[in-house]
């Protein structure tokens, strides 16, 4: 009576359902027809969730019906969601005119009474219409909080059934229930073939279909038995590398797919050639069934055994090892499959909801304690991983980090699932041990993928056998497919798909962000906009650099600082046009902004100060690019002018980048912006006792017969000082291009020194005496003997006075002559 009651419930809840699609469309109706046509929805989703809500509270709803009631439930939920928008136009429209008639009276003060009766009039238009879009959000909660429940539901049934303990596998009391199980089915099936060849019927349908069952059966074996190898050694000369490098590699990598293709098509064909024998019955169609499952397991297992254990070495190879572990790898990947064809054939042939738990976790034990074995060994193998010596071949990766500890859990899982399953956590053990290695084979997959992805593009652009590993398209690519396959690591492990379209759906319907909802197809228009928008924008400055701006006056500089100043301008508005297209409202983010720009501020002002000056130096244009400047103790020419710095070449061939900042608040020497002429000054001294006025006229007719030299205002000769060691003078003059001032200096030294030479003139260099005191010690010539000491009664004070007054001579003359 239950499951009857429980069916009646579902049927009744369909029927509901069924009326959901018949609504119109919302935004071409009145209010009054959205008001009613909310009120009949509302109505229905009330039953709908009451009833709901009444399966929720019997113990004994099955899985199935709630899965069919969450279903439904988003379904509603989806509408109300959408409802909420519902009169969004209009409902902004009756603000704008509420605003229009200006701030309500305060409390005892009075207004024109059109203006109060027009105000309560829009107040109440907005009222109704607001109605169901409150009405659908209280709807909307109430869905959302029945789906939780259900998964709350689900989980904890789910939890519950896998911590369950099953009697003991191990225990040789419980191998009676596994022995009948098997020989109950055995002796069912052995029935059921003995009744078909009993059957005339059946006979004559098998006669006749006699020689397409042999075909069959005998393309199927020759497949398997020498088409594969055929296969597979084609595959292998394709991958091997001797030949030519990435269009081999990646026909090889397609071809390597006919391993699981072929093999698992004449399995195929030899489950048809069983079922037209019609000799089976349905233990053998399941049965048969059941070997297509094998079949796909075992070579699949077999191609990612080859895949990532390859017979040859290879440096594209996913894993560097040596050969014997490649080849160990290849044996351990085949004993997987197989253990998971057996799985697939038992799970065929002794269905688990038809046996009891105990023969389920004896049936189960062995295949589970063989594939922990299998994965046991395949650990061991990752964890050997880039200790080859050919790992000092590429450079080590996040993925070459990842495949040890990847190793160790691979590991963990063998050993920990099989412990599980003879205590008797079966269900767990099998949560556990089976996802681990079908994520393996996803993992295999994955790699698969990348590499042909690699393979592809280098055979497209034509690019060397080592560029196609590093380039951007390849790598994007590889990362859109590692995002992708995360709903299939979830859906391995137990994630329902109920739970993943949900989670879909909400992504699509995106999230609210004050007055504003952001989705990602808001995101996707946004980017797509304003992608056209900067691609328009360096047409325009290429247009302009080429075209428009070398045919008129302005220099070169002007030329960069307009095409950069119409490249942000354009950046900028395609910004706002984006923003604009896909509907984002930024009215609603001016508290968040505001508040976030107080704290960036703070952390950004070098920035923002070094873009404001850039700004400033595109503008004023006080430096440009080819000036030749200088900024505190750099000196060199501007390169370029970005937006926070510029770029300045010293003449070292050295590039220093600078702040903007610095140019606009520091002192900054261009020596060629706005013209190119500029002085220098040659210092040179001469003897003492030279005649100054020959030098005067050796150097004056230096600087005259300088051909970068100006005539107005001519070169001047200085006499600067009388220093220290010469006469010092100075011949100064001011060159038509200041950038050769280096060269023109070399060259004037060099006729100073020539003339100097011809004419006589000294050009001194400083000299200094230096007095050493004791240099008996620099000789290394031992110190003088002490004189005896004489005793008291030998002194005469007489003579002690003279001895006093000499030390204080020589005292005096030796401080003389440190003086000197």
């Amino acid at each position: 009576m239950s499951l009857v009651r429980n069916l009646l419930i579902v049927l009744i809840c369909t029927l509901l359902h069924a009326g959901l699609p018949a609504q119109a469309q919302t935004s071409n109706q009145t209010p009054e027809t959205t008001s009613s046509s909310a009120a009949l929805d509302l109505e229905e989703w009330r039953l709908f969730a009451q009833t709901v809500e009444d399966m929720l509270d019997r113990p004994g709803v099955s899985n199935e019906i709630l899965n069919n009631l969450r279903a439904q439930l988003v379904t509603f939920r989806a509408r109300f969601l959408a409802a909420q928008d519902a009169n969004a136009t209009r409902i902004a429209n009756l603000r704008e005119q509420i605003s229009a008639l200006g701030p309500p009276p305060e409390e005892g003060a009075t207004e024109a009474p059109e203006i109060a009766e027009r105000r309560a009039e829009l107040n109440e238009q907005l009222t109704n219409l607001q109605a169901p879009g409150i009405a659908a959000q209280e709807a909307f909660r109430r869905a959302d909080g029945l789906i939780r429940q259900i998964d709350t539901t689900m989980r904890e049934r789910d939890a519950e059934a896998l911590l369950t303990l099953w009697p003991s596998p191990i225990n040789p009391v419980n191998w009676v229930a596994a022995a009948d199980a098997i020989w109950g089915t055995s002796f069912a099936f052995g029935t059921q073939i003995v009744g078909a060849l009993e059957d005339p019927a059946r006979m004559r349908e098998f006669r006749s279909n006699l020689p397409v069952v042999i075909l069959l059966v005998l393309l199927s074996g020759f497949v398997l038995l020498r088409g594969r190898r055929w296969i597979e050694r084609l595959v292998g000369q394709l991958l091997d590398e001797t030949g030519s490098r990435r269009s081999k590699r990646a026909l090889g990598r397609l071809v390597s797919l006919t391993q699981i293709i072929v093999p698992v098509t004449a399995v195929i064909a030899l489950t048809v050639a069983l079922g037209l024998t019609s000799l089976f019955g349905d233990i053998g169609t399941e049965l048969a069934r059941g070997l297509i499952s094998a079949g796909v397991a075992y070579f699949t297992a077999r191609w990612a055994g080859r895949q990532i254990f390859p017979i040859s070495e290879s440096r594209s190879a996913a894993l560097l090892l040596p050969a014997a572990r490649r080849r160990e790898g290849r044996f351990w990947a085949n004993m997987i499959g197989l253990a998971l064809a057996i799985n697939a054939v038992l799970l065929a042939y002794l269905p688990p909801e038809n046996q009891t738990d105990t023969a389920n976790a004896v049936i189960a034990f062995p295949v589970m304690a063989f594939c922990g074995l299998v994965l046991f060994r395949i650990g061991m193998i990752l964890n050997q991983h880039n200790w080859h010596e050919s790992a000092a071949i590429r450079e080590r990766t996040f993925f070459d980090q990842m495949v040890p500890i990847l190793g160790k859990l691979v590991m963990a899982v063998g050993i920990g699932a099989p412990v599980f399953a003879g205590v008797g956590y079966v269900q767990a053990a099998q949560a556990l041990l089976f996802p681990t290695i079908i994520s393996l084979g996803l993992i295999v997959a994955l790699l698969f993928l990348m590499q042909l992805d690699e393979d592809i593009y280098s055979v497209i652009t034509k690019a060397e056998d080592d560029e196609g590993d590093t380039a951007l398209i390849p790598s994007l690519i590889n990362f859109a497919l590692v995002i992708m396959s995360l709903p299939v690591f979830a859906l391995i492990w137990g994630v329902r798909p109920t739970e993943l379209l949900e989670f879909w759906q909400m992504l699509q319907e995106g999230f609210r962000l004050g007055d504003t909802r952001i989705s990602p197809t808001h995101i996707l228009s946004f980017l797509i906009v304003f992608a056209i928008g900067y691609m328009a924008t360096r047409i325009l400055q290429g247009a302009l650099e080429s075209s428009v701006l070398p045919k008129t006056k302005i220099d070169k500089g002007g030329q960069k600082a307009i095409i950069s100043g119409t490249g942000y301008v354009g950046i900028f508005v395609a910004a706002l046009i984006a923003i604009s297209t896909a509907g984002i409202d930024l009215s609603g983010l001016a508290i968040v902004a505001g508040a976030l720009s107080v704290g960036i501020g703070f952390g950004l002002q070098n920035i923002v100060s070094n873009f404001i000056s850039g700004v400033i130096l595109l503008i004023e244009r006080p430096v440009a690019e080819g000036d030749w400047i200088e900024v505190g103790d750099t000196m060199g020419i501007v390169k370029t002018i970005s937006v926070r710095s510029t770029r300045i070449e010293t003449f070292d061939r050295t590039d220093v980048i600078v702040p903007n900042a610095d140019l606009i608040s520091g002192t900054v020497t261009n020596w060629t912006r706005y013209s190119s002429l500029g002085r220098i000054a040659v210092p040179v001294g001469v003897a003492y006792g030279s005649d100054t006025r020959k030098v005067e006229r050796i150097l004056k007719e230096i600087g005259d017969a300088q051909p970068l030299a100006l005539i107005d205002p001519p070169p001047t000769v200085i006499f600067n000082d009388f220093g220290a060691d010469a006469l010092e003078f100075e011949l100064r003059m001011v060159l038509s291009d200041v950038a050769f001032g280096l060269s023109v200096r070399t060259e004037i030294r060099h006729q100073i020194a020539e003339r100097f030479r011809e004419e006589g003139i000294e050009i001194p260099f400083a000299q200094r005496d230096i007095w050493l005191r004791n240099p008996e010690v620099l000789r290394g010539d031992p110190p003088p003997a002490a004189p005896p000491p004489e005793t008291f009664e030998q002194r005469n004070p007489e003579e002690d006075l003279r001895r006093d007054d000499m030390r204080d001579v020589m005292e005096a003359l030796s401080d003389d002559g440190d003086g000197r």
